[in-house]
């Protein structure tokens, strides 16, 4: 926590500083405890000692997983624990191999990550989480926290070791925070969050956007003082209104993943600033070659400099950047970006009362991330009432078991909003890749307007 804030106060030197002893450390424990790393710099002729980015090769999510019990420099963790351990419902939260936080995700790209935080990086993550809080409130926002008991709510997915489901369950029992499903139907969320009163409330994003039109509409009726938005990128007036509907908020974005959990955090001038001390990000093109500042990358390669058990050096996150080319005028002394990416869609089906009820996309995701067996999936609004199921079973997996498990999940939240009328079709074709690699696991119906772009997305970026 000392050394978070005094790489703050000294600015860009300072955080450079540490980068680079970090990074130095970091390459030497990789190629010396992670047989993965040992191979590939022997192979790309990475000199001994060498600390400069531009010399090492890029890795990618793929190619780790692939490699994971050589990936990882404990000897003891193996894949197949890690796997047993992450399809375990029973366990999520509990340290994994007594020592190790573990989190998983399959992002866009259509591979399964299972992410290990040791003590080092879960201390860091704290550290900046305490730093980003700092940045964001002011005495009298405090004074509101405080006013309002302190209380915070979580909405969170159900049923899977996702990152914020982690962190849920590790903090379970404390009285002044609760979480809340984010599965269930809006109407009894409304109501639980009224019940409950937070002070701060930390929805994703496109749940926060439907909340604040429950606040519009005079059902929601909370003032926290802060609301923190994860997940997902929405159009930027998005944020004002969410702001304006829900008393004056604050309202605040980050940009992390499950890869680096404490990788950025929004400003007030809508930039997030990369904890620089800690993580390295790099915009670059379709050959990994650096991009300039103001130009939109094709991707962003990503070095963690916290975690020793798995490390994570020029890994592709396949986020598209925009670095800003100047100083922010907030201050803060980390990197600027901007992620592009599209607005969450929103799925509307015709209610049974002939009102429309209105889904989030990461409800739906993450309910079927959670589904054992499942490599890949996209759901695909065929018509107001039809989903089309695109199912890639993982390697040894029954499609037809898998099938029937999937459909049976869906359908049991389709019926907890009232919509046990939509039906589920089954595809006889794969997820569909996006020209860049990529896959939109949940595809709502075309609709009249086109979609706005957004200034921040993030993959079960937390």
């Amino acid at each position: 926590m000392a050394d978070a804030w005094a790489a703050k106060r000294g600015g860009q030197r300072a955080m450079a500083r540490r980068q680079r002893a970090r990074l130095a450390a970091l390459i030497a424990h990789a190629r010396t405890r992670s047989p993965y790393y040992r191979h590939l710099y022997r192979g790309w002729g990475v000199p001994t000692g060498v600390s400069d980015l531009a010399a090492l090769p890029v890795t990618d999510k793929r190619r780790l997983m692939d490699a994971f019990d050589d990936w990882v420099t404990d000897p003891a963790i193996t894949l197949e624990a890690a796997r047993a351990f992450a399809d375990d419902p029973a366990v999520i939260g509990r340290p994994f191999a007594g020592r190790y936080t573990l989190s998983t995700t399959s992002g866009t790209t259509g591979t399964h990550g299972i992410f290990l935080q040791d003590a080092r990086a879960t201390a860091v993550t704290g550290a900046m989480m305490a730093r980003m809080l700092t940045g964001w409130l002011t005495a009298g926002d405090v004074a509101r926290i405080a006013a309002g008991g302190g209380r915070m709510a979580l909405v969170i997915p159900e049923g899977g070791h996702f990152a914020s489901t982690v962190a849920a369950a590790r903090l379970r029992g404390r009285s002044r925070l609760a979480a809340f499903s984010v599965h269930q139907p809006l109407e009894e969320l409304i109501e639980a969050l009224n019940a409950f009163r937070p002070a701060v409330l930390a929805p994703y994003a496109s749940v926060g956007a439907l909340l604040a039109g429950a606040a519009e509409a005079g059902q929601l009726r909370i003032n926290p003082a802060l609301v923190i938005l994860t997940a997902e990128g929405l159009p930027g007036p998005e944020y004002a209104r969410i702001s304006r509907a829900l008393g004056g908020t604050k309202v605040r974005t980050s940009y992390a993943a499950n890869e680096c959990p404490f990788l950025s955090y929004g400003c007030a001038e809508g930039w997030m600033h990369v904890n620089a001390d800690w993580a390295i990000v790099e915009p670059v093109d379709e050959q990994y070659r650096p991009v300039a500042p103001g130009e939109v990358s094709h991707t962003v390669l990503l070095t963690n400099l916290a975690n020793h058990v798995q490390p994570i050096l020029r890994y592709d996150l396949g986020d598209a950047v925009v670095a800003r080319p100047d100083a922010c005028p907030c201050g803060n002394p980390g990197p600027a970006l901007r992620v592009q990416g599209r607005a969450a869609d929103l799925l509307t089906f015709p209610g049974p009362d002939e009102r429309p009820v209105t889904l989030a996309p990461l409800p739906l995701a993450t309910l079927l991330e959670a589904v054992p067996g499942l490599e890949l999936f996209q759901i695909v609004q065929t018509s107001p009432a039809t989903l089309r199921l695109r199912l890639l079973p993982a390697p040894g997996i029954d499609p037809e078991a898998l099938w029937q498990s999937t459909q049976t999940r869906l359908s049991e939240l389709l019926a907890r909003h009232r919509l046990g009328h939509v039906r589920l079709e089954r595809a006889a074709e794969p997820p569909q890749h996006s020209a860049g690699g990529k896959v939109r696991t949940v595809i709502p119906a075309p609709g009249p307007k086109a979609r706005a772009e957004t200034d921040m997305v993030s993959p079960e970026r937390t």
